[in-house]
């Protein structure tokens, strides 16, 4: 794309609504929609994925389904109908959908108006505790595999909303130089992690970028992106006696304003650990259920009510400081008002990809086949 002067333009990178270039781009690819453990076989709930609202319900057979928000009829929201056996039907005048969107039985009409009414639908797949979804036009492409979360451990799920652009928390993620400024007060500071300042080197790869965060003593930290909207990083142990996590977090676009983060890690730890483990998330899960949220909290900071710095430990600690960290850039950040330096240079490289890639989209130009080795490897910097 180019403007009257022959000079390239920017492609938006931000806005991911149905339409747009970048959503459009988010939309080849699976998504994560929905924690698979909060949706009970007979229940439907709405969703908002990149500014488009969808049902998903599950079936009596246990498989997920995603289908359009609203009943072709009077425009009813679907969710608050009833599931049957692997269909919903409308709570307003009982028309009924199977899980391909197809109108099966209209109480009220010929038998032969049913065929002629379909609503949207889209292709699910369950993965280590996530619903995923495929929103692209045509056939979509094989569910990615992830050996590092295959292997013997703990499997460890869960999701959070942040209010701000999607792309705030790709960069975010790909920034090791926040790390020993924004979480200095975390458990990020346990087990002799060096977290001096590091020199930030980044390379692209068949399948996103590494990246290097090298500090004094020449050990160097690696963390991956995957195109075009996945985090992998090894993380530190919650506990002495845990092995390290393998994580991995997709960060999905609700709308331009917000957007969800559906987290998979696979904690190395089996055994009497695997059963501490679970004991200390229980513990960790009912501490959190009696404090304020952790939007709520750094809502409270945003606003000055409260300090970010005299915010006391507590399970959620580090997510409050990455809401504060990137809510406080706006919620879509005035990109052009910023001086980068040579710490950016994993961002820079970040926006670059994504300008070649939307570039050829929007010209029906050939993307990169993105592809992985067969097993990544992070380290933790230790």
């Amino acid at each position: 794309m180019t403007t009257n002067n022959g000079i390239a333009a920017e492609m938006d990178l931000v806005h991911t609504g149905p339409g747009t270039v970048a959503g459009n781009y988010l939309r080849g690819f699976w998504q994560p929609v929905f924690v698979s453990a909060q949706l009970k076989a007979g229940y439907a709930v709405p969703i908002r994925i990149m500014g488009d609202d969808f049902t998903l319900y599950r079936g009596a057979s246990g498989t997920a389904y995603v289908v359009d928000f609203r009943c072709a009829h009077r425009g009813t929201q679907l969710s608050v109908g009833w599931v049957e056996q692997e269909c919903i039907r409308c709570f307003y005048h009982g028309w009924k959908y199977d899980g391909t969107g197809q109108c099966v039985e209209q109480p009220a009409e010929d038998e032969s108006f049913a065929k002629k009414v379909t609503l949207r639908s889209c292709l699910t797949h369950e993965f280590l505790g996530l619903i995923f979804a495929y929103f692209g036009e045509g056939a979509a492409p094989p569910f990615p595999d992830y050996p590092e979360l295959q292997e013997e451990g703990e499997i460890d799920v869960g999701s959070y909303i942040r209010h701000c652009n999607y792309f705030g928390t790709l960069e975010n993620g790909i920034d090791q130089v926040h790390v020993p400024f924004t979480h200095a007060k975390s458990g990020f500071t346990k087990f002799g992690l060096n977290w001096d300042i590091p020199t930030i080197t980044a390379e692209e790869t068949d399948y996103g970028i590494a990246m290097y965060g090298t500090r004094k003593d020449g050990k160097a930290r690696i963390n991956h992106y995957l195109m075009p909207n996945i985090l992998y990083i090894k993380g530190s142990p919650e506990s002495a006696r845990e092995g390290w996590r393998e994580a991995f977090a997709w960060r999905v676009p609700v709308d331009d304003v917000s957007h969800q983060s559906f987290n998979i890690a696979l904690i190395h730890v089996t055994g009497d650990g695997a059963r501490r483990l679970r004991e200390r998330q229980r513990r960790q899960e009912e501490i959190i259920a009696q404090l304020p949220s952790a939007n709520e909290m750094a809502a409270r900071a945003l606003a000055g009510k409260i300090s970010v710095h005299d915010i006391e430990e507590r399970p959620d600690l580090v997510n409050i400081q990455d809401h504060v960290a990137q809510e406080a850039q706006g919620a879509i950040p005035d990109r052009e008002a910023e001086r980068l330096g040579r710490s950016d240079v994993a961002i820079i490289l970040l926006r670059q990809i994504w300008q070649r890639e939307l570039t050829a989209l929007a010209q029906e130009k050939p993307l990169k086949h993105w592809q992985r080795p067969e097993k990544l490897i992070a380290t933790s910097g230790v």
